[in-house]
C-alpha cells in the first residue's frame, strides 16, 4: 500500500531515533503485561466528584480500547498480536488543592501541590516516563501504583499534545465528552503515544481524512488502523513476537 509505505518512509527520515527509542506506548504496554496505568494531572481549579472521577476512568478505558481493537481481526490478534482487551486503570490524581477532589476513599493515590511544568504532577518515583528501566522502588505504593501515561487535563487548553509521557487536552473538553462515542482529540493524542506521526504539512491520502491528520476525522479510520499495524509490524520483534 503506497500511502502506508510513504508514511513509514517519512517517519524514518524525520524521527531522530525511530528504531532506538524504547518508550513508545508499545514498550509500556508490554512492560505492563498488556495493561496500562494512568495518573490524572488535574490542571484546573474546578472540583471533581467521585462520580466524575469514575467517569473519567471509564471514558479513558473506552477510548484506549478503540485503538487496541485496531489490532484485532474478528477477535483474533493480527500478526501475532497478543492482547484482546487492555485493562486501563487510573491509579492516581494530581491536584493543587486536596479540597478540589470531593471524595474521601483511598481508591486512587492523590498527589497534592507537586508542581512541574506549572501544573500538578503525579509522583515522579511512580512514573514510567521517569523510570523507563521499570524500577519503581521509590514509589510509595510499589510497582502496582506506578503509572505509564499521564492524562493531563488543562483548563482553557485547546487542541492537544501527546507522546510517551501521555496525553494533554482541555479539561472542559474532556469533562463534556465523558459519554461521547469518540473523544477525537484524545484519540489523536493516544496515537502519538504509540508513535504515529502528525500530518500538518503533507497528506498521504489526499482528501480522505483520518484521525492522525488533525481536524480531518473524528474517529479512528481504516488508514489509522493500518498505520498502527505498520508500527507493530516493525517493532514486534522487540517483544519476541
Amino acid at each position: 500500500m503506497a500511502p502506508l509505505a510513504a508514511v513509514w518512509s517519512h517517519e524514518e527520515s524525520t524521527y531522530s531515533n525511530l528504531y532506538g527509542f524504547k518508550n513508545y506506548g508499545w514498550d509500556q504496554l508490554f512492560a505492563g503485561g498488556g495493561a496500562i496505568n494512568y495518573c490524572v494531572r488535574w490542571d484546573s481549579t474546578a472540583h471533581v466528584t467521585a462520580a466524575q472521577r469514575d467517569a473519567v476512568a471509564a471514558t479513558l478505558q473506552r477510548q484506549y480500547q478503540k485503538w487496541m481493537d485496531q489490532m484485532l481481526d474478528n477477535g483474533s490478534g493480527w500478526n501475532n498480536w497478543p492482547y484482546k482487551q487492555v485493562p486501563v486503570k487510573v491509579v492516581g490524581w494530581a491536584v493543587r488543592d486536596r479540597a478540589q477532589l470531593e471524595w474521601t476513599d483511598t481508591s486512587v493515590d492523590i498527589y497534592v501541590n507537586n508542581i512541574r511544568e506549572d501544573a500538578p504532577q503525579c509522583g515522579e518515583p511512580c512514573g514510567r516516563f521517569f523510570h523507563q528501566d521499570g524500577n519503581y522502588s521509590g514509589c510509595p505504593g510499589g510497582a502496582t501504583h506506578h503509572y505509564d501515561h499521564s492524562l493531563w487535563l488543562t483548563a482553557g487548553f485547546s487542541g492537544g499534545a501527546g507522546g510517551d509521557w501521555g496525553q494533554r487536552i482541555g479539561s472542559e473538553y474532556y469533562m463534556s465528552n465523558l459519554s461521547a462515542e469518540n473523544v477525537h482529540i484524545l484519540l489523536h493524542e493516544m496515537g502519538h503515544t504509540y508513535g504515529l506521526d502528525d500530518f500538518y504539512d503533507w497528506d498521504p491520502t489526499p482528501g480522505q481524512g483520518f484521525i492522525m491528520k488533525a481536524g480531518s476525522a473524528t474517529q479512528i479510520t481504516d488508514f489509522d488502523k493500518w498505520m498502527l499495524r505498520d508500527w507493530w509490524r516493525h517493532l514486534k520483534s522487540r517483544y519476541g513476537r
